[in-house]
């Protein structure tokens, strides 16, 4: 009962990483990978998980005074009601098709794979990594 209650406040909680198959993809690749759930101290319910693709431009602008923007280009979302056990390993696989809005032309300007796993009753979970896509690949 006192994992449960830990869970709900985001200590002893599932963790989750994403990792893609191809971090560099070339016009026509499709962004692929397995998300890997690792249950917590105790069994967890998932609602879903969301994956976002985001552009992250950074430098200076004068119309803002934040220095980083980010803009959601593409979104999935996989329903997956379930349970997670405690230190159970859940692995999920996805492919995002590309389009044109994920061409980055200046340097300034990243994409990222964002992964949310909403868990009912506790704090959801999150990671984050980097990737190149490019119409040409040097």
């Amino acid at each position: 009962m006192f994992e449960k209650f830990l869970s709900t406040i985001g200590i002893g909680t599932m963790k989750v990483d994403t990792i893609v198959d191809q971090p560099k993809l070339a016009h026509g690749d499709t962004l692929s990978g397995t998300i890997y759930i690792a249950g917590g101290q105790s069994d967890q319910v998932i609602e879903f998980i969301n994956l976002e693709v985001f552009k992250r431009t950074e430098g200076y602008r004068e119309d803002s005074d934040f220095d980083m923007t980010e803009d959601c280009i593409a979104k999935h979302k996989i329903e997956m009601i379930g349970s997670v056990k405690s230190k159970e390993t859940r692995m999920v696989p996805f492919e995002l098709m590309p389009d044109e809005r994920w061409d980055c032309k200046d340097d300034n300007i990243k994409l990222y794979l964002r992964t949310s796993v909403h868990i009912t009753n506790a704090v959801d979970v999150h990671d984050e990594d980097g990737f190149v896509y490019a119409k040409d690949l040097d």
